[in-house]
């Protein structure tokens, strides 16, 4: 499984927003927005994404408004996507903090190159491959796990299993899902062997002192959650 980068669409017209989101998830993104604009600064904070797509005209704050919030707390990307095509307008956006600054109507493979080259030039030097929850850090390209300095070595199955659960972390992945992942193909699988590599990576979590993260529910499959 490979891991999607997350941009957040923040823009008012439904049309645009799920034409963008459709168009980006067929090239590999996973894309999410909210329709909740009076919040939407704690929204996309919470969200945690890699790079966010702002647009400018939006309800109860303008795009200049949210771009310096979020600047404020926030060095994740940005990328203006807007109607207003005047220099002051993309002077504003500049300053503020944003990126990019693209003008619609706009090319979307033009658009896709542009979050690309962001999202690379933006991590490139740090490690996409570094997952954390709650105090648990997964490393997938070293495959080890870490936890109060803490470390593990995983096999390649209990990374995969791990990738997958911390990447949909507080939901329940089912036991087909994780073997379909994992295997491709399900026919090709001994149910107890994904039983005997959950439990090892359970094993591995408790020995670096993360205990109870990693859940079976019964007849659903496995959670990772921490309730504290």
């Amino acid at each position: 499984m490979f891991f999607m980068k997350k941009v957040f669409i923040i823009e008012d017209d439904e049309k645009i927003r799920l034409e963008l989101s459709t168009f980006l998830n067929r090239y590999g993104y996973e894309s999410c927005f909210s329709t909740d604009f009076e919040n939407i600064i704690d929204i996309v904070l919470k969200e945690n994404p890699h790079i966010i797509l702002l647009d400018i005209n939006l309800p109860y704050f303008d795009g200049y408004y949210i771009c310096r919030e979020i600047r404020k707390v926030s060095n994740v990307p940005i990328i203006v996507v807007t109607s207003r095509d005047s220099d002051m307008d993309e002077l504003m956006s500049m300053n503020l903090g944003a990126d990019d600054f693209i003008t619609k109507p706009y090319n979307t493979q033009i658009l896709l190159a542009r979050i690309s080259s962001i999202i690379r030039r933006t991590y490139e030097s740090t490690n996409l491959d570094v997952f954390e929850y709650k105090g648990i850090k997964y490393n997938m390209s070293k495959s080890e796990v870490g936890f109060n300095d803490n470390t593990e070595e995983l096999t390649k199955n209990e990374s995969r299993i791990l990738n997958v659960l911390i990447n949909n972390k507080e939901n329940i992945v089912s036991r087909n899902n994780l073997m379909k992942i994992l295997w491709q193909s399900e026919e090709f699988v001994d149910d107890n062997t994904l039983t005997v590599n959950v439990n090892r990576l359970r094993r591995k979590l408790e020995d670096i002192g993360a205990k109870g993260y990693l859940q079976t529910k019964r007849g659903q499959g496995y959670i990772l959650t921490w309730n504290s």
